[in-house]
């Protein structure tokens, strides 16, 4: 008996998503326009509509999706917290994880495709002459994410490096002059300018590579398929506006209070068509691959 790749249901009978009426996703809580924790619990952002995205997908309503706040260096093990403090181990991280080729070689770690282009830069106090290289930085008191992309290029410029578990520390530090610059990826730092654009300034520092986020799924090969092709329906459907949608609703208004910096790319990056058997009946877009 000859047998193809496996159907939606039989993915998330295998992700052991069927029959669950709540989905936990580790997110930021601290990142203004990607992830933000409001006043009122809820959260906010480009990271949350695009987790929200593939829940739906994934069928869980938006009241059926648990958003739980995660630090940085607790994204590869999926363990986040809750409202009452407690650790639990979510579904998906969407919390602006960075593809690595050391991180795809741990095997903890279960990378999507990525949803989302960015770069490292560096903001400063406004009025800060420019920056236009980490080297400039050399002996200087900077602050990055710990466990992230950017600590290592500004500890290789020489910088003077503090390392926090949240990049609000980061920038509250700067701005109480403990810090003479911030670096790590720009979507995470262009809210701030945005929020404070008298107070803050960002810099272009002319890095080439890029910093693509993905959702970590872990272990749960299932799962990532499953998110894979959310993604490549996003990118390929032209009806599907969401992606579009959650980035001119949160992305694109940093833009104009970050000039010397492109924030973003404002096209998704493409995705695979993912190995999914469809039945004739089932209603869909057609089969096309991402370009």
């Amino acid at each position: 008996m000859e047998t193809g790749p496996p159907t939606e249901a039989e993915l998330l009978e295998q992700a052991g998503l069927s029959g669950r009426d709540r989905l936990l996703v580790g997110v930021k809580d601290d990142t203004p326009g990607i992830a933000i924790r409001k006043t009122d619990g809820t959260y906010e952002g480009f990271d949350i509509e695009i987790a929200l995205m593939i829940a739906a997908d994934l069928g869980f309503r938006e009241s059926e999706v648990e958003f739980l706040s995660i630090e940085t260096e607790d994204r590869a093990r999926m363990v986040a917290r809750n409202a009452a403090g407690q650790h639990v181990k979510v579904d998906l991280v969407v919390a602006t994880f960075s593809v690595t080729p050391e991180r795809l070689r741990d095997a903890a770690i279960g990378f999507s495709a990525p949803y989302l282009e960015t770069q490292q830069s560096v903001i400063t106090r406004k009025g800060h002459p420019a920056v236009t290289s980490l080297a400039q930085l050399k002996g200087k008191k900077v602050c990055t994410l710990g466990a992230s992309t950017s600590e290592h290029p500004a500890k290789q410029a020489g910088a003077d490096v503090t390392l926090r578990n949240r990049i609000s520390e980061c920038v509250t530090g700067l701005k109480g002059k403990e810090y003479e610059a911030v670096t790590t990826d720009t979507a995470l730092m262009a809210g701030f300018v945005q929020n404070e654009p008298d107070d803050l300034e960002h810099h272009d520092i002319g890095l080439e590579a890029s910093e693509q986020w993905a959702v970590n799924v872990g272990t749960n090969e299932a799962l990532r398929t499953l998110v894979d092709l959310s993604l490549h329906r996003s990118v390929t459907d032209p009806q599907d506006r969401r992606w579009e949608d959650a980035y001119d609703k949160f992305v694109a208004p940093m833009q104009q209070y970050n000039p010397a910096e492109q924030i973003a790319s404002r096209v998704q990056p493409p995705v695979p068509e993912p190995d999914v058997r469809r039945w004739p009946w089932e209603r869909g877009i057609p089969h096309r691959k991402a370009g």
